[in-house]
């Protein structure tokens, strides 16, 4: 019992006490969500803007625009058929024309430019 005390009064005079506990599982708590935020905002931020120019871009699409696919090929676009799907020109000989998905353009370049 004796050790019990002493170690108490121990822990008293070098100033801890309970409440310090406490105050280093918010501390940790706040730290882990300082960290969660600085990964947010570093990481799912741009991909999201990037996510919002592409649809944007994709949106102004037309007949007759020229575009490189993400693969590196260059076409025009020929005809638009839904909102998923396009068919393309590929190349000069003008028998090339394969439907894609829109999702796989990753620049525009419209006829005016």
């Amino acid at each position: 019992m004796g050790i019990l005390l002493e170690a108490a009064s121990d822990a008293a005079e070098a100033g801890l006490d309970q409440g310090a506990g406490t105050l280093s599982f918010f501390s940790m708590i706040l730290i882990y969500a300082v960290i969660i935020g600085a990964m947010w905002f570093f990481l799912m931020r741009p991909q999201s803007k990037e996510k919002k120019r592409m649809a944007a871009m994709l949106s102004t699409l037309e007949a007759g625009d020229s575009i490189q696919t993400t693969s590196g090929f260059f076409g025009t676009v020929i005809d638009i058929v839904d909102d998923d799907t396009v068919i393309v020109e590929f190349g000069n000989n003008k028998n090339c024309r394969i439907p894609m998905e829109k999702n796989a353009i990753c620049k525009i370049e419209k006829p005016g430019e």
